[in-house]
């Protein structure tokens, strides 16, 4: 027999979270592409309700953060950052408010291993929008560092007000996708789906219950060639995101060093209550290791899962946060 599947289980139910839940209710989907990826959307509602409707106003709103957001947008709000002059100052729109000062928080608290402000190293890299025809040398990364780092960034959250020091480039790519996720979570509750499963490339959200009671259950991306059991999770009222180099190879830079990421992580999965700030950790405890990601996973009482590859052993690693969740 099977050995049963791990699940990872909220401690309570959130007894708001049921409210408008209709058992007869359909499961209904829709998506679409944002962030060179694809969105969907699950929810419940009633025979009748207008999911083409729904699906547009989703759209839109994904296309206004892509627009502010993008680094690889020649035109988004984020490049006429980048190429505004040292000293001057931009006013920020509210989305873009929130996530620069997330961002800046978590670079704070992870002493740099996330970093907003480090669009000249991925660009010398590759990783955006202009392909790189060799790995950099070690002066071009370090100019690039010598302009680049969240400590340079002065930001006024009562203003909405970033300064450019002078030649910094934004890279939000690690924290904007989870704030897209929970931006269409909230956008469905506006619109009356207060139950619903919410994702984009890998980040999800899950808000209230299936209307057959169960939560929404999403699995544990096992990176290939690694020995470690699947682990189903609940996503009620709770975001996972995922960081890693097991799809697209060692993409993930360091921002304090400026070097590729090569330290035997394959994936770190962060439970949190908003896919924007799971979303960051996960990328910073990727740059931090093993070791040093738990240390700082425990004294940030983070939910996380690591899987690290140690010769050929794989070792897996769960916060005590995450094992107090975790039930058979």
């Amino acid at each position: 027999m099977d050995a049963p599947v791990p699940r990872i289980v909220v401690p309570r139910i959130d007894p708001g979270a049921l409210v408008g839940l209709d058992a007869r209710a359909p499961v209904r989907e829709i998506g679409g592409e944002t962030m060179g990826t694809v969105w969907r959307a699950r929810f419940c509602a009633a025979p009748g309700f207008d999911a083409q409707a729904l699906e547009a106003l989703v759209q839109v709103r994904l296309d206004g953060i892509v627009a502010e957001m993008s680094h690889w947008a020649a035109d988004s709000l984020l490049s006429q950052f980048d190429e505004s002059a040292g000293g001057s100052w931009t006013t920020l729109p509210p989305d873009f408010s929130a996530v620069i000062s997330a961002g800046l928080a978590i670079a704070e608290r992870s002493d740099g291993a996330f970093d907003p402000a480090i669009g000249r190293l991925t660009d010398l890299y590759g990783l955006g929008p202009r392909p790189a025809e060799s790995e950099p040398d070690a002066q071009a990364v370090a100019e690039a560092l010598e302009v680049s780092g969240w400590r340079r960034l002065a930001f006024e959250p009562a203003m909405r007000r970033l300064r450019q020091p002078g030649g910094l480039w934004l890279d939000l790519s690690g924290i904007a996708k989870g704030y897209a996720v929970d931006a269409v979570a909230d956008l469905l509750a506006r619109e009356g789906i207060r139950h619903c499963l919410v994702e984009i490339g890998g980040e999800l959200s899950g808000r209230g219950m299936r209307p057959d009671g169960d939560p929404w259950w999403v699995d544990l991306e096992i990176p290939a060639g690694m020995r470690a059991r699947p682990i189903r999770i609940a996503l009620h009222q709770m975001a996972v995101a995922t960081s890693g180099n097991y799809v697209r190879g060692a993409h993930t830079l360091d921002p304090r060093s400026g070097q590729r990421v090569e330290n035997g992580v394959a994936s770190v999965s962060v439970l949190h209550t908003r896919a924007m700030e799971a979303d960051a950790w996960a990328s910073a405890l990727t740059v931090l290791g093993l070791h040093a990601g738990a240390a700082l996973a425990i004294r940030e009482d983070l939910a996380v899962h690591i899987l690290a590859r140690q010769g050929e052993m794989t070792r897996e690693w769960i916060s005590p946060v995450l094992t107090e969740m975790l039930g058979d």
